[in-house]
C-alpha cells in the first residue's frame, strides 16, 4: 500500500484515511490506485464495516489540478472520470457493508460527491462542502448529479452547482444531504464507535438493506415491492437471522457473525 492511502485493520472493520494532506487529500493517480486496493481488501468477508475519512485539515480537495499541469494539449477527463473516479463510487456503493465517512473538513469537487456516495457521513462542525467545478468550467462529477438532486432536490441542487458556493456541515444536516454534525474533537471517536458497531451487527441484513435503498429510486412501488420480498427471503436464510430469532426468544443480546452461511 503507497503512502497516500493509510489503511488501518481493527477487529471486524478496517478504517482508510485518504493521506496527502499538503495537497487536502486532492487525488492523483497513485491514490486512486491505492484507494481502489484499500476497497478490494476492505471487500473481504471479514471485513464488516469500512470507514473513510481524511488526514490533516480536509477530507478531499477533489481532483489535484497540478496533476495536469504540462501535459501536451486539452486533457480526456471522461478518460480520467471513466478510468478511476466512476469505479470508485461504484465500489462504494457496492460494498456489502456500511460504509462510513468521516469529513473531517472540507469536501471540494469530487470530494463532496465522495463522501456522499457513503452510506452514513458524519461530518466535523467546521466542516464544508463545495461543489467547486462551475469555478473551472466543469461538470460536477463522481455521482454529483446524481445524488444532489435526490437528496436536497433539483433547485437545491442546481444553486450548489452553479453558484459553488461552500455549505456548511450544519446546513448540510439539516438538508438532509448527510446523517449528523459532530464537533471537531468528538468526530473520529464517534465516526470510530459508529463503525465498530456496525461491525458487530447482521452484516448481510445491513448489505441487503443498502441494496434495496439504492434501488428504490429507480423503481416503482411494485417492482420496490417485488425487490424487498426477495430480499427479506434471502435475510431469512442467514445465520444472523437465525441468531436474531434465538436471542429474542431468549431475552439474551444477539452475537451475529455477519456469515453468509
Amino acid at each position: 500500500m503507497t503512502s497516500t492511502i493509510k489503511v488501518d485493520r481493527r477487529e471486524g472493520w478496517t478504517a482508510i484515511t485518504l493521506n496527502r494532506p499538503d495537497r487536502l487529500n486532492s487525488f492523483n493517480e497513485e491514490m486512486h490506485r491505492a484507494l481502489a486496493a484499500a476497497l478490494e481488501e476492505a471487500a473481504d468477508e471479514s471485513c464488516r464495516a469500512v470507514l473513510l475519512t481524511g488526514e490533516g485539515r480536509g477530507f478531499c480537495a477533489g481532483q489535484d489540478l497540478s496533476d495536469r499541469v504540462g501535459k501536451d494539449g486539452p486533457p480526456d477527463l471522461g478518460y480520467t472520470i471513466e478510468t478511476f473516479y466512476n469505479p470508485l463510487v461504484r465500489r462504494l456503493r457496492a460494498l456489502r457493508k456500511p460504509v462510513v465517512c468521516a469529513v473531517n473538513g472540507v469536501a471540494a469537487g469530487a470530494g463532496a460527491n465522495i463522501a456522499f456516495a457513503c452510506d452514513i457521513v458524519l461530518a466535523a462542525r467546521s466542516a464544508r462542502f463545495i461543489q467547486s467545478f462551475a469555478k473551472i468550467g466543469l461538470v460536477p462529477d463522481s455521482g454529483g448529479t446524481f445524488f444532489l438532486p435526490r437528496l436536497i432536490g433539483e433547485a437545491r441542487a442546481k444553486a450548489l452547482a452553479f453558484t459553488a458556493e461552500p455549505l456548511s456541515a450544519e446546513k448540510a444536516e439539516q438538508w438532509g444531504l448527510i446523517w449528523k454534525v459532530v464537533d471537531d474533537d468528538k468526530l473520529m471517536a464517534e465516526a470510530e464507535a459508529l463503525t465498530a458497531h456496525f461491525a458487530t451487527q447482521p452484516t448481510q441484513g445491513l448489505a441487503l438493506i443498502k441494496e434495496a435503498m439504492q434501488a428504490s429510486s429507480a423503481n416503482d412501488l411494485d417492482t420496490q415491492l417485488d425487490l424487498e420480498r426477495d430480499l427479506q427471503r434471502q435475510a431469512g436464510r442467514t445465520p444472523d437471522y437465525a441468531e436474531g430469532v434465538r436471542a429474542f426468544m431468549e431475552k439474551r443480546q444477539a452475537v451475529f457473525t455477519g456469515r453468509t452461511k
